[in-house]
């Protein structure tokens, strides 16, 4: 095959991938994102087949996951979020924080809104409540609408005052 089939090939499988994975058939959507970097490894499909691993509970694959998709492309921002988040659910709050603000940095991220929003929870557990909110509001300033943070920054201002 040449580089444009293995490209197309890569595509169909992704987009399989993601529809098993939006209908909770992980052991599928597993299968497909692996069959989509056989063809073609791409920091998207790394970091959709480490999500898709974090559901699963399988938080140390799902990070080595992460930090392949970082190898082929360093500007892509959500695979450091989401090493952010796999580690808060692991309870390492602190190794968290340097990966949501390296998101945070990235160049070529369409989601800023939730590595603040991330960051924020971390300071939430750690009931520092000024740098919460100060992170939630970071979040709204990127997406208005989202409701988890408003409800994360309701709550700590709540708990603030």
């Amino acid at each position: 095959m040449n580089e444009e089939q293995d490209e197309k090939l890569a595509r169909e499988y992704f987009q399989l991938a993601y529809e098993h994975q939006l209908k909770g058939e992980l052991e599928q959507a597993v299968e497909y994102y692996q069959k989509s970097i056989e063809a073609l490894p791409t920091a998207e499909a790394h970091t959709f087949l480490g999500w898709t691993y974090s559901f699963q509970g399988r938080f140390e694959d799902a990070i080595a996951e992460c930090h392949r998709a970082i190898k082929i492309d360093p500007d892509f921002g959500n695979p450091y979020n989401d090493i952010g988040a796999y580690l808060i659910e692991q309870g390492a709050l602190d190794d968290a924080i340097p990966w949501l603000e390296k998101a945070m940095r990235a160049p070529r991220y369409e989601n800023y809104c939730y590595p603040h929003y991330n960051l924020g929870r971390i300071y939430e557990m750690k009931r520092e409540w000024r740098k919460a909110i100060e992170c939630f509001r970071a979040s709204l300033a990127h997406k208005p609408d989202y409701s988890m943070a408003k409800a994360a920054l309701q709550r700590s201002l709540a708990r603030w005052n």
